[in-house]
């Protein structure tokens, strides 16, 4: 299926086609992200495939570990009808992270594009209210890339610590012997 699929998606896409891997009976589609949206809505439309349900858009920052670029988009999409998954990884580099916006294709996009453009920084052209959704509007950074530190960047130095205190039903020095 893998070797058909990625032939068939060859000839459609050219030189923006990367490869199709699989595993567990799960194609994963490798692609550039200048043709995702083309990819997207034949996936979606296109009676072969109907991939009529996006389950998820996620981020992979691919920093040291390498890839086709820094960053891959990952497109999760269930055909409801067969019960079939496939997945979907746009790449695109790290010096315009931009990739038109799937709003148009599923509704569910919006809130799952805004939360990898707060974390990631990746943009999505089209996106009918790209702002942030998780971190303040004030926070510059994206704490889901590779290079920003564990320990963030002292935003959190002037942050007051609240101490919790929810009690416990365990006695606090236990012997187990």
């Amino acid at each position: 299926m893998a070797d058909r699929l990625a032939q068939f998606l060859e000839m459609k896409f050219g030189e923006a086609f990367i490869e199709v891997d699989e595993s567990d009976d799960v194609s994963t589609i490798h692609i550039r992200g200048t043709k995702i949206l083309e990819l997207l809505r034949m996936l979606k439309t296109d009676p072969r495939f109907a991939y009529n349900f996006l389950a998820d858009i996620t981020a992979v920052d691919h920093l040291k570990k390498g890839g086709h670029a820094r960053y891959s988009v990952v497109y999760h999409l269930l055909n409801q009808h067969d019960s079939k998954r496939i997945v979907v990884h746009a790449w695109i580099d790290e010096e315009d992270p931009l990739l038109p916006s799937v709003t148009a294709l599923w509704r569910t996009a919006d809130w799952q594009e805004r939360e990898v453009f707060d974390l990631f920084g990746i943009k999505f052209d089209g996106h009918p209210d790209l702002r942030k959704i998780l971190n303040p509007d004030s926070f510059q950074y994206h704490p889901l890339r590779k290079d920003y530190p564990l320990q963030g960047l002292g935003e959190r130095d002037d942050f007051k610590v609240v101490k919790r205190s929810i009690g416990s039903k365990w006695v606090e020095e236990r012997s187990f012997e």
